[in-house]
């Protein structure tokens, strides 16, 4: 099918960091679900050497390393989590839905019906978060 845009893994990791602050544009399924992998990939294999090297460092200094592992380590989680629920909310957008659904995460019910949401095919023509990101610029969406 001409005029798809597929998203695949490496692309929705990329989009996962660039678009960290973007709460208002839309993301496909591909996206969200391959975005969450790569992050929580690079989430785990990146703090392996953090921990080694605060594991080092700390050993010279008067000081706990965990005391220094959460220094370094409470910055990265939030940018971790800040990123997260911006392509969570772009996600409900590409359902038309309004990002404060993100909320019901705060609930193990409404947890489920949030992953559930994240499951579900997009709205396939333009809607009030914007265009269809699986149809490619300059062609024409089915109305």
């Amino acid at each position: 099918m001409s005029g798809i845009i597929t998203v695949g893994f490496v692309q929705a990791t990329k989009n996962y960091f660039s678009k960290w602050l973007d709460f208002s544009s839309r993301s496909p399924r591909s996206e969200y679900w391959w975005g969450t992998l790569g992050a929580t990939l690079i989430a785990l294999l990146g703090s392996i050497p953090i921990g080694v090297v605060v594991g080092f460092v700390s050993i010279g200094m008067d000081v706990n390393a965990e005391t220094v592992a959460n220094f370094v380590m409470i910055p990265i989680q939030i940018f971790f989590l800040i990123a997260g629920i911006a392509l969570g909310v772009r996600r409900l957008h590409d359902l038309n839905k309004s990002g404060w659904w993100m909320l019901l995460y705060l609930t193990i019910v409404g947890g489920l019906v949030v992953i559930y949401w994240c499951c579900v095919k997009g709205e396939e023509r333009g809607n009030r978060f914007g265009l269809d990101p699986l149809v490619a610029p300059n062609t024409p969406a089915e109305t």
